[in-house]
């Protein structure tokens, strides 16, 4: 593979943005990235960067390169992985990604068994509320929201995530319990600025859906700040169960509009996702198999078994 260190070197200047850089990274001289770099753009017929005194940019066909050529190199970097570890025990660094408040809550709680039982394993958990880029982060699993799984990488799902629409008790006794979504317009309604550009979508036993638009004197981006305030009396929320399953079970929230299922843009299924070449490496599998377990009987359900 003559052309991996050409490729190589590339990536590296994009993420440096400078040749200099690149060399320092890849312990080489800047006169060496740059001749790669001019044997790739003539070896494709374009230019692959516009180059200033200022800065490099990337051309459109550099963008579209870079785009090819960071996929690629996970890829045999995921190759080397997979038959290094074939057979081995787990190993080695794991990075797993998910959102904030799921991966606080749900994720972080998994890693100490997975640690204990497999000590030549380290685990790096990174949260975020954007959808990373697996390949360009090096994450081996991401967990996320899905309506689907997706063509670009192996998806396994691993449970369907409930939300409910709820309140303190002493919310409902001040301003009233909602019968019906409509009702929903004379109430102080957290909206999830990230997801429902202010209108709450329910859906009824007959499958008929109800858009709703709810107001609030207070919004927030972050579900965990909202539930804060649900918990304080100030309004009402759609949130998960798995933040709100413990205040459900002791009384703290109640639902509402039970006979409605709130429904979220970006899918209410929980996928682990990975790339093809970790599909085998042992360090994913076991850490899959824990997830896998630790959501059979998903304890933040638990308070429906009370009702």
């Amino acid at each position: 593979m003559d052309w991996l260190p050409q490729w190589d070197s590339f990536v590296k200047v994009v993420e440096e943005g400078s040749m200099a850089g690149a060399a320092r990274r890849l312990d080489c001289t800047r006169a060496q990235v740059s001749r790669q770099i001019g044997e790739l753009e003539q070896a494709f017929g374009v230019r692959l960067f516009e180059r200033s005194t200022r800065r490099l940019a990337l051309t459109p066909s550099g963008e579209v390169f870079h785009r090819h050529a960071v996929n690629a190199l996970a890829a045999i970097e995921g190759a080397e992985v997979a038959v290094r570890n074939a057979g081995e025990a787990p190993r080695g660094l794991l990075r797993v990604s998910a959102t904030i408040n799921f991966g606080r809550e749900c994720v972080a709680p998994v890693i100490p068994g997975v640690l204990a039982r497999y000590p030549e394993l380290d685990v790096e958990l990174i949260l975020s509320d954007s959808q990373v880029n697996m390949a360009e982060r090096g994450i081996d699993l991401a967990l996320r929201l899905l309506y689907g799984p997706t063509e670009d990488v192996v998806s396994r799902k691993l449970l369907v995530l409930r939300r409910v629409v709820c309140a303190a008790p002493a919310y409902l006794a001040a301003h009233g319990r909602p019968q019906v979504p409509a009702d929903l317009a004379g109430h102080q309604c957290f909206s999830f600025m990230l997801a429902d550009d202010k209108v709450w979508r329910l859906t009824d036993s007959q499958g008929e859906e109800h858009c709703v638009p709810v107001n609030g004197r207070y919004q927030s981006d972050n579900i965990g700040c909202i539930l804060d305030a649900v918990r304080a009396g100030q309004g009402l929320a759609v949130l998960p169960t798995y933040m709100c399953g413990a205040d459900l079970a002791a009384g703290r929230l109640v639902t509402v509009l039970d006979d409605y299922a709130p429904q979220v843009n970006y899918g209410g299924n929980l996928y682990a996702c990975y790339l093809p070449s970790r599909a085998r490496v042992p360090k994913v599998q076991v850490f899959l198999a824990a997830l896998e377990a630790a959501f059979a009987s998903p304890p933040w359900e638990r308070y429906r078994a009370a009702e």
